[in-house]
């Protein structure tokens, strides 16, 4: 059986405080990107959820992203979060076209569409109506944070029905590593704050599994909440479909390190996803 690929990243590929551990020691942060995507094959882009890069912008990241890495922007927060998918459809154009580039050169993976916490089952006739007209070239996933949509009622079954009508996948959120750290340090804290605590119901819809964890401090102790993911991944490798997992940690310092313990603990059971490339440290 022959595996398809996966895709796994961080939350950003940005970060100083990876210099001299993911990045080489004496690294600018005009070489993040193509030091990052040399080891990681995705990544989250929560800078579009501010504001769209500009064309340009776009360009340079298409240059320095290697070969086959995805990026995975999230929309806007005007479309999601101030007019909630209401009267958006120039935003929407607008967003998708400055990706386009990034899409005709492979180098993007699923825009997620994150809802807030507010937007509920009275509004799934708005969501439907919003996902019907998004132009079918893209990728996209969907993330909800209602929680009648964690319920098992009716009203999840009609959000996954629409979703997998479209062929989309379910962002599955899970921060319960993160919850059960002791917030003692204020990272930790800050991260509990921001982050919701919501159930994780581990479905698949589409072809594209998206996970988003959230994970404790201590690299070590995420390993039971890991292993349920891992057998899901392999799962879903022997259906054919592609998952990606993004390894978020309180304040993302260890996050490639926590990647790499999925990617170790993924190759174990399925060898054919390969070694990672180490990091690039000289």
């Amino acid at each position: 059986m022959t595996l398809a690929r996966y895709y796994l990243g961080c939350p950003v590929w940005s970060n100083r405080d990876w210099i001299g551990e993911l990045f080489t020691a004496n690294a600018k942060p005009g070489e993040f990107l193509r030091q990052y995507s040399a080891v990681f094959n995705t990544v989250e882009g929560n800078n579009c959820f501010y504001g769209l890069p500009k064309p340009e912008i776009i360009s340079r990241w298409q240059d320095e992203a290697a070969p086959g890495f995805r990026f995975c922007f999230k929309f806007p927060r005007v479309i999601s979060h101030e007019r909630r998918l209401r009267t958006v459809a120039a935003e929407t154009t607008e967003f998708l076209e400055r990706l386009s580039p990034l899409a005709q050169t492979g180098h993007l993976g699923p825009c997620f569409l994150q809802l807030p916490p507010s937007f509920g089952p009275i509004e799934l006739p708005v969501l439907r109506d919003y996902l019907l007209a998004l132009p079918t070239e893209f990728q996209y996933a969907v993330e909800v944070r209602h929680r009648a949509f964690f319920a098992k009622g009716e009203e999840e079954r009609l959000l996954n029905r629409l979703l997998l009508d479209r062929g989309m996948d379910r962002v599955m959120l899970d921060s319960r590593a993160l919850f059960s750290a002791d917030p003692t340090d204020p990272d930790t804290r800050t991260a509990q704050g921001k982050k919701p605590r919501l159930p994780v119901h581990a479905i698949s819809l589409g072809p594209r599994p998206f996970i988003r964890y959230i994970g404790h401090p201590d690299p070590e102790a995420n390993r039971p909440f890991l292993e349920p993911w891992l057998d899901k991944l392999e799962l879903w490798l022997n259906e054919g479909r592609e998952p990606y997992f993004f390894a978020h940690t309180p304040n993302n310092r260890q996050a490639p390190r926590l990647a790499r313990r999925v990617h170790e603990g993924l190759r174990a059971r399925c060898p054919a996803v390969g070694i990672l490339p180490s990091s690039l440290i000289r």
